[in-house]
């Protein structure tokens, strides 16, 4: 039993999306390391809360796949990965999108 279906048990999702749920945590890691979920300025993808706009919809496409109990694992593997501060970021950037709860 891996790590996570400990945690989250393991049918958060229908096997045959798991390469598109591992390519959105993928994505979602990259955007936390290589940019921020959050800008100080909308623009240049940030919406006008001054959200990374791919990253709210990497969220709705989670919480579509597997509710928030699969954007609660997306926000500790960005948190193992990224580190705390970019997860405390997208736990922001997250706000109002599907049935996100921290």
């Amino acid at each position: 039993m891996a790590f996570f279906d400990f945690l989250f048990g393991p049918k958060l999702y229908p096997a045959e999306l798991s390469k598109e749920v591992e390519s959105l945590l993928n994505e979602l890691i990259n955007i936390g390391i290589k940019e921020d979920y959050l800008s100080e300025h909308p623009g240049n993808g940030y919406n006008a809360q001054c959200r990374h706009v791919r990253t709210r919809a990497i969220g709705k496409r989670l919480d579509e796949i597997g509710g928030n109990k699969l954007m609660q694992l997306a926000y500790v593997r960005v948190a193992k990965k990224a580190g705390k501060v970019p997860a405390s970021h997208l736990e922001y950037a997250w706000t109002d999108v599907g049935h996100w709860q921290p």
